[in-house]
């Protein structure tokens, strides 16, 4: 298939590269030409220098940008450069609103627009094994999924346009209570004087487990955070969470007060920390005392 990508980041890039080995004619856009160059030598794909380059004649379109606005940008620039009745696939965890937005620009172009968060983290887009939650039309997704499959262990159609962004922030939601349950769990079995390996080893295999705790309950113990998933990131699908909670009328205290928690986080220079470093925040009110 012909494909156009625009966002060569951690995520995009290796999903792209995936493409690409999957036997597509990738075209890759990135806002920096740099990393669009190199991915493209990398991966043997084709460097596109504007958006509209990567999009034109494309069968699928596929992003995975920053935000509402960029989201926005990327696609209006795109739509008049695709190939008839092609499918534009956003990875980009953004709000419903703009999903929704998106998907009636994409119409009146003749394109199906699909919203199309993913859950794995960049190891997931490595390994080609990511989550994909997905809103719009089913039949134009079962067009592409054989293509998403190269970077997606899992697609699931949640309903119409927007359905894939509410689910992405249900996600979100459930790691934000987990990750500071295990924060939490850690720092009172170091208080305690446990060995943490010891405690990881006698409750993972019970009730308590769960991915977070087989992937970060040893690097929380030994105040381990320069990887993974972004806190400036976690706090951006925070706030779309809390943004859609105050319109539809949820009551999410403990989302609300972990946001708080990652704003704390970020005052202490971890902004770039993974999101279990809610765990150094309780490290250092220990240290303080």
């Amino acid at each position: 298939m012909r494909i156009g990508f625009a966002g060569l980041g951690v995520m995009g890039a290796p999903m792209a590269r995936h493409l690409v080995a999957a036997g597509h004619e990738v075209a890759g856009f990135n806002r920096s030409p740099a990393k669009a160059q190199a991915w493209a030598e990398a991966a043997g794909g084709r460097y596109a220098a504007t958006v509209a380059d990567a999009a034109r004649g494309a069968e699928l379109f596929i992003l995975c940008v920053g935000n509402d606005d960029d989201v926005r940008q990327v696609v209006l620039e795109a739509l008049p450069h695709l190939g008839p009745q092609a499918v534009v696939v956003d990875h980009t965890t953004t709000s419903a609103r703009i999903a929704r937005e998106m998907a009636a620009a994409a119409d009146k172009a003749d394109v199906a627009f699909i919203d199309a968060p993913v859950s794995g983290g960049q190891a997931g887009a490595e390994a080609g094994a990511l989550s994909v939650m997905a809103g719009g039309d089913a039949a134009a997704l079962a067009r592409v999924e054989p293509v998403l499959r190269a970077y997606a262990r899992a697609v699931k159609h949640m309903g119409p346009a927007g359905a894939g962004q509410l689910t992405k922030m249900v996600n979100q939601i459930c790691i934000a209570g987990v990750v500071q349950g295990l924060a939490e769990a850690v720092h009172f079995a170091q208080s305690a004087g446990l060995d943490t390996d010891a405690v990881y080893d006698a409750i993972s295999k019970g009730a308590a487990q769960s991915w977070q705790m087989d992937n970060r309950w040893k690097t929380m113990a030994r105040g381990e955070f320069e990887f993974g998933f972004a806190v400036d990131w976690m706090r951006k699908d925070l706030g779309l969470v809390l943004e859609e909670a105050r319109a539809n009328g949820s009551h999410l205290a403990l989302t609300a007060l972990v946001d708080q928690f990652y704003s704390e986080v970020q005052a202490m220079g971890g902004s770039r920390w993974d999101t279990s470093s809610l765990a150094a925040r309780l490290q250092a009110r220990s240290a303080a005392r």
